[in-house]
């Protein structure tokens, strides 16, 4: 189909973990889809179908040239910032896309949130519904969905996952492993940003995005556990240890950064339960991939680290046994 002849979606972080599984679904669906990012370069080799707009979405200069021409909008921009108003700058920035968006003529925004606790939010879970809640008070419709930890090889909260069970045959037990979560697969969370495109809605609205098994975190960490044929690990009960602390030995033992191994601890101190499945039924995908199919994916993606922690990993590998076992 010619470039003329399909409909232009703009996709704001194009280069991330979503944007870049969901930019090849768009163009097979007869999107012509313009990528928004700061980096150029880093966006040119893994979607050379993708129209590549260089700019900054905090500025509106570049807003404006980004959504020219745009029938739809995804926006997928969250910066795991510290500072105590980072929540404000997220809000003022998702604000201004609003009004740009309107001045455009764009017809629809989708957005990809988190889902809301079962108790006080963290701080960047906050922001995250703050800015929700903003776009969806904005001139443009707005669908938002909301999604808690998505798997799939390039997420963070994933990485986190995965290296804590991949490393650790002894932890501790805090109370945040205690907590109820539905992980989604990355595969399922891209069909239903494109179904979200698709439509046109008359006013704004949300939707949560659950996966099909609701998990405690230590079963999440068991079950990455056994995809990877290795022994569950050993658990001690330390209902004490605070989020805080355990944001610490998180981020020792995991390639994240510390502020987003302590974001999401602290985004697991309560539950992170849809509160309905209406979305996928909505959009006639009912069916999603299980956790353990969603992690195997994953894996079956990556390449072994190397370094001190890839030598732990194939020392522990070496004493596997059976994923079945």
């Amino acid at each position: 189909m010619a470039s003329s002849q399909r409909r232009r979606v703009l996709l704001t972080g194009a280069t991330g973990f979503v944007g870049h599984a969901l930019a090849p679904h768009l163009v097979r669906a007869g999107w012509h889809v313009r990528g928004l990012t700061r980096h150029l370069e880093a966006g040119i080799d893994p979607h050379p179908l993708v129209e590549w707009c260089e700019g900054d979405i905090q500025k509106p200069q570049d807003d404006a040239r980004a959504l020219e021409g745009v029938e739809a909008a995804v926006y997928l921009v969250h910066a795991m910032t510290d500072g105590k108003d980072f929540e404000r700058r997220e809000v003022d920035q998702a604000g201004r896309f609003a009004e740009a968006a309107r001045a455009a003529g764009v017809s629809r925004i989708v957005y990809l949130g988190g889902v809301a606790p079962r108790g006080t939010p963290s701080p960047h879970l906050h922001s995250r519904l703050a800015v929700g809640e903003t776009l969806r008070r904005g001139p443009v419709p707005v669908i938002e969905l909301r999604a808690s930890m998505i798997v799939g090889h390039g997420s963070t909260s994933w990485l986190i996952v995965r290296d804590l069970a991949a490393r650790l045959p002894l932890m501790v037990l805090p109370s945040w492993l205690r907590s109820r979560t539905q992980p989604v697969a990355i595969d399922d969370v891209v069909v239903a940003l494109a179904a979200a495109v698709e439509r046109r809605p008359a006013e704004s609205a949300s939707f949560d995005l659950p996966g099909p098994d609701v998990l405690t975190g230590r079963q999440i960490l068991e079950e990455a556990a056994r995809q990877m044929n290795l022994r569950r690990p050993l658990v001690i009960d330390v209902p004490l240890l605070s989020p805080r602390l355990s944001s610490h030995w998180v981020h020792f033992v995991t390639r994240a950064p510390w502020h987003v191994a302590r974001e999401l601890v602290e985004g697991l101190t309560h539950d992170l339960l849809a509160r309905d499945e209406r979305f996928w039924h909505d959009i006639g995908h009912p069916e999603r991939l299980p956790f353990a199919e969603a992690a195997r994916r994953a894996l079956a993606q990556e390449r072994r680290p190397e370094g001190p922690w890839g030598f732990v990993e194939r020392l522990r590998q070496g004493h596997a046994r059976p994923a079945h076992a």
